[in-house]
């Protein structure tokens, strides 16, 4: 992938020395855009260092999108991530970014849609067999009507850019089978069904990037060994604020997805 991007670089900086006599159109072609769609797992939500212009959308400095960018100077960055978002929230808030001049899209979205926060909030005050009924419903969806959904999205985004390399990155589990979590603990039978879900999620949205094709980045294998409630976390357990409960840290957006972001695209 590193070696592909070299030579779609390449290309594009050769376009731009074509167009030295059309003006401003060579100046916009020297500088490839990128742009950064989805919810809190691409703005940054656990990260800390939250730029307070983006208000309740709480995109961090160390969000994935700023870390690559920063080690890619070259791009130019449009960060519209934002906390909360659904799919339709993408589509109609954050697409308006794109354009037939855009060359690099990143997005992580889908979460919200399979009411992550209200399944948490689940399994956490309510009995395992309730956990095991919640996240079963909603990686059901996320299986199926998710992957038309997401199929969908990824469409309208090549629509709006169709020249751009587009990377979906998915969720990680977010629970490690052992250790305590501060606060409330989890049974082992509450974490294997939330970790289910992020099975599911992450099933449904690769079988989306096949449907409509994308890159797909699975982020489970990534963090494996580094999830909350274990003894090397990268994801907030309860002992951190509402919004940041089962987000990635520092750690997991530099060590995580910022990691497997640069391994896969320089």
């Amino acid at each position: 992938m590193r070696k592909f991007k070299s030579v779609v670089f390449g290309a594009m900086l050769a376009f731009a020395g074509a167009a030295t006599m059309s003006g401003t159109s060579a100046q916009a072609a020297s500088a490839p855009e990128y742009v950064a769609l989805g919810d809190s797992y691409a703005s940054g939500v656990g990260a800390g260092s939250y730029d307070t212009a983006s208000g309740d959308c709480k995109r961090s400095t160390l969000n994935y999108p700023h870390q690559w960018a920063a080690a890619n100077p070259e791009y130019t960055l449009k960060d519209v991530t934002c906390s909360g978002a659904t799919i339709a929230d993408v589509r109609n808030n954050q697409l308006s970014a794109l354009s037939s001049t855009t060359s690099f899209v990143t997005l992580t979205v889908g979460g919200n849609d399979a009411q992550f926060a209200s399944v948490v909030k689940a399994c956490l005050t309510e009995s395992d067999s309730y956990c095991r009924t919640a996240t079963g419903w909603m990686s059901y969806y996320a299986r199926n009507q998710l992957v038309t959904e997401l199929a969908g999205l990824y469409k309208d985004i090549k629509t709006r850019a169709p020249k751009a390399l587009i990377l979906v990155l998915g969720y990680p589990k977010t629970l490690a089978d052992t250790g305590t979590c501060p606060v409330i603990d989890l049974s082992s039978a509450k974490r294997t069904a939330m970790n289910g879900l992020a099975d599911a999620l992450a099933e449904g949205t690769k079988a989306a990037s096949v449907k409509e094709p994308v890159y797909f980045l699975d982020m489970r294998a990534t963090f494996t060994g580094h999830g909350a409630c274990g003894s090397d976390s990268w994801i907030n357990d309860l002992s951190k604020g509402t919004a940041e409960v089962f987000h990635p840290n520092a750690a997991g957006y530099t060590n995580g997805y910022s990691a497997k972001l640069k391994a896969t695209w320089g």
